[in-house]
């Protein structure tokens, strides 16, 4: 059987995020590189961050697809260097992020202004408006923060820069 590098990350596309399922593992940064030696397929993928608990299930979901070509030798490899980033994500998977009603990170790994130090503004991604405030650090996941839009009154989750 030849097995074709970019058959494998067609697959890899259409593998939602278990937390965010508008978003692929590959919009989100998580899948890393493809390796196809002999008949054996090695996926690396990167955690969002080390105690993420859906990655267990990714794994299991790209072995899955993967298999269900009839490729039986499948390896994921979890590669914590470079640490993932938020800088990973596609423009495409923050727009998707907006409309799913999830604030994206800004194209930065902090969430502070370097000039002033204070916190960056977050725009509400259903109203737009500036007008927002932090509830708490810790959103729906531990990788998220929750505000609430002083405008449209509107709970939303802010997926944190790092």
């Amino acid at each position: 059987m030849t097995i074709q590098k970019e058959k494998i990350w067609s697959i890899l596309k259409e593998i939602p995020d278990p937390e965010i399922p508008v978003i692929s593992i590959v919009d989100l940064g998580i899948a890393r590189d493809v390796r196809i030696e002999n008949d054996k397929v090695t996926v690396d993928i990167t955690p969002t961050y080390s105690g993420c608990p859906a990655m267990n299930v990714i794994e299991k979901e790209i072995i899955q697809k993967i298999k269900e070509t009839g490729i039986t030798e499948v390896e994921i490899k979890t590669v914590f260097s470079p640490v993932w980033t938020t800088d990973w994500l596609t423009d495409e998977a923050k727009e998707k992020l907006r409309e799913y009603g999830i604030a994206p990170p800004e194209k930065t790994s902090t969430d502070k202004s370097l000039l002033t130090g204070k916190p960056k503004i977050i725009s509400c991604p259903r109203c737009g408006s500036e007008k927002t405030i932090l509830v708490s650090q810790f959103g729906s996941t531990a990788c998220k923060a929750l505000y609430k839009c002083e405008t449209c009154l509107e709970p939303f989750d802010y997926f944190k820069c790092h």
